[in-house]
């Protein structure tokens, strides 16, 4: 049996990309919590450059990145196609996958950061939703018909944004001025594809990012990847 550890956080959002992927290809693995402000020395013996997590270690070689480590459990692990078979489609989940990734700062600027910085944060996320907005019309998933790599990648936007609006107060999407992401989002949580996977929304995850919010000390970008 392939030795699969996984280091991570439980509020992670990056974390939980690289478990959904494991889950999807049925791989049993041990979930290693970290703390960043006591970095284990397992955590800067496996991603000496960056110190982040999420790293998943597999017989002993680690795997750094959520996105490298998503494509490399698809390539790696039997099970489901998380990327499609089609290379335009490839092209396009890989695209969709690195614009998502590309915003996560600004996402979490516009909930925890403040004045100048927090509305500059907003700004570039509106334009991002505004891009999301005309390109999920009538559509289910980023590629295709098929849940896959991107709509992984898409977990900060279609579930943990709103888990921040709610913590924070700071409303950034609604129906009136994001439709269509709005009825994609609706369909996202709901798909059973996605919901079986989702950690609980529950008080403890509110509680955790109320408090970041409150003290403005929630992990970065900077911090995880």
């Amino acid at each position: 049996m392939a030795d699969v550890k996984l280091l991570g956080l439980w509020y992670s959002f990056f974390s939980h990309r690289v478990e959904w992927a494991l889950k999807i290809k049925g791989v049993k693995y041990e979930f290693i919590e970290e703390d960043l402000q006591n970095k284990s020395p397992l955590l800067l013996q496996s991603n000496p450059i960056h110190k982040k997590i999420p790293v998943l270690i597999h017989n002993g070689k680690s795997i750094c990145e959520s996105m490298v480590i998503v494509e490399y459990i698809d390539e790696t692990f039997e099970g489901p196609s998380i990327l499609p078979k089609d290379p335009y489609d490839r092209a396009l989940a890989r695209f969709w996958a690195k614009f998502l990734d590309d915003k996560v700062g600004a996402v979490v600027s516009s909930f925890i950061r403040k004045g100048e910085e927090q509305e500059k944060g907003k700004e570039e996320a509106c334009e991002m939703l505004k891009v999301l907005d005309n390109e999920l019309k009538d559509k289910k998933f980023f590629v295709g018909d098929k849940f896959g790599f991107a709509d992984i990648a898409a977990n900060l936007v279609g579930y943990w944004l709103g888990i921040f609006q709610e913590a924070s107060g700071v409303e950034l999407v609604t129906r009136e001025k994001f439709p269509n992401f709005c009825a994609w989002r609706d369909e996202y949580i709901n798909c059973s594809q996605v919901k079986e996977y989702l950690p609980p929304r529950n008080d403890e995850l509110l509680a955790f990012f109320q408090g970041c919010a409150r003290a403005h000390a929630v992990t970065s970008a900077s911090t995880q990847k």
